[in-house]
């Protein structure tokens, strides 16, 4: 092309724009608004595209071979995090907020030999001592609670099971490996994650559902020989073991929970016998009772308790007592107006659970027990408390509760508010089991390290 055509190319341009200036200036000036509307259009959807893939990415969990955090990478994934999650959050605010107080839980993917491996046993999940595999599970399901970012977490769930090593003798759960396992896996995430060492382990929940919680042991003169290892005593624990009184097994930051009992199984009970019906046998209890208390060992099996129970009321018609194994006992219980739920070596029972879950007023026969979730069970309301020194004399006191109150006992203990708060699921429901563990830890957020260190700034 010549450079005179060339130029009068560009002449006749700048004629073109010039006339279109002076005669089609107002028609240009709404395209141009126009074109300016779509520029922030798009321009506002790249960026929420670009911080909608950044949650995704930054919500991975951390692998255990990343053993290097730097402080800038820390800042800036926090940053980014809290800037694409703002608007989510906002909408969730009625779930997150409240009574759990924005609680964020991480949990640690621990190599399967910790926990997963152990379900090959199919009762390790439905055991009395299970609740360290529901309470796993329910996080694990929990968008809600659940955080894979954990600089945002307020505690850190170590999901490690023990109780599912059964004695080939004896059939019942063996934890001698406990402490072992459990070392293995703190030593691991020590090692891998700076978030143990930081907080010297206080903001992290670990499960002792056994009969004396974290030591490990079912003979409580054993176990508190062997106390609580020392690299759990700054940990919060989630026990079934609970005492009114000092006791070397809860000399740790703890909160009580209930043993395990399928929800599945109670509610195929109640498919067949209504909470409400008739209920024929007066006063119910099946399980150990020996007619000679004194073991081998030289203890006394349930502080002999149960034997006097047997020796005193086995041929009372007002008492139905059973010594053995019965797999639809749940039926008898759901017959039953009285349930007994005398200690045997610890002082808590699955028959405490499984007798509120299917409405019969439990009669707890274990002096100085502390029982589950006080704040969302009434036990006073809904639950007999015997002393052990009293239980010959349980006939008089059954028949004067039964002439009395018992109408308004059953009527707080048959409301499903009750049943629900003291039942694990597979996810977390409003006020269930594993809910009521939230709540328990939302109030001691002055153990997160992340809550302080934010309230500090």
């Amino acid at each position: 092309m010549s450079s005179s055509s060339h130029n009068n190319n560009r002449r006749g341009f700048y004629v073109r724009m010039k006339l279109l200036h002076k005669h089609g200036g107002h028609q240009h000036q709404e395209k141009k608004n126009l074109c300016f509307k779509y520029y922030k259009w798009v321009l506002w959807f790249s960026l929420s595209l670009y911080f909608f893939s950044s949650y995704f990415i930054t919500h991975k969990p951390i692998p255990l071979s990343k053993t290097h955090v730097s402080k800038s990478e820390t800042v800036v994934s926090r940053a980014l995090f809290e800037s694409s999650n703002s608007t989510f959050l906002q909408l969730n605010q009625n779930i997150n907020q409240g009574l759990l107080k924005d609680l964020k839980i991480y949990i640690y993917e621990l190599p399967s030999k910790y926990n997963t491996d152990w379900l090959k046993n199919e009762r390790c999940s439905n055991h009395l001592f299970a609740s360290e595999v529901a309470i796993h599970k329910a996080l694990s399901n929990s968008l809600d609670v659940r955080t894979f970012d954990p600089y945002e977490a307020d505690f850190f769930f170590v999901p490690v099971y023990v109780s599912c090593n059964f004695s080939t003798v004896n059939g019942f759960p063996a934890i001698g490996h406990a402490r072992s396992l459990i070392s293995s896996a703190v030593q691991l995430i020590s090692s891998n994650y700076p978030f143990w060492n930081r907080s010297q382990g206080s903001d992290h929940v670990f499960v002792a559902s056994h009969d004396y919680g974290a030591c490990f042991h079912a003979m409580e003169e054993r176990a508190v020989e062997d106390g609580i290892p020392e690299f759990l005593k700054r940990s919060i624990i989630l026990q079934t073991f609970g005492v009114k009184f000092d006791h070397p097994c809860q000399d740790v930051e703890n909160v009580v929970i209930p043993p395990y009992i399928s929800p599945q199984s109670v509610q195929a009970t109640l498919q067949k016998y209504p909470l409400t019906g008739r209920r024929d046998i007066w006063a119910f209890f099946r399980g150990k009772m020996e007619v000679h208390p004194k073991n081998i060992s030289g203890r006394y099996y349930s502080k002999k308790v149960r034997t006097v129970i047997w020796r005193k009321y086995s041929g009372d018609r007002r008492f139905y007592l059973q010594r053995h194994r019965f797999a639809g006992y749940q039926s008898e219980i759901v017959r039953s107006v009285f349930c007994l739920c005398p200690l045997g070596w610890a002082p808590w029972s699955p028959r405490l659970v499984e007798s509120v879950a299917l409405g019969c007023v439990p009669v707890v026969i274990a002096d100085g027990i502390r029982l589950p979730f006080p704040t969302a069970v009434q036990w006073s309301d809904i639950s007999l408390t015997v002393a052990e020194k009293d239980v010959a004399n349980l006939g008089t006191i059954l028949e004067h509760v039964a002439a009395t109150n018992l109408s308004s006992i059953q009527r707080n203990l048959w409301d499903p508010d009750v049943r629900r708060a003291l039942l694990f699921h597979d996810q977390v429901l409003d006020g269930d089991a594993t809910w009521q563990v939230l709540y328990a830890l939302a109030q001691k957020l002055d153990r997160s390290y992340r809550t302080v260190r934010l309230s500090e700034q």
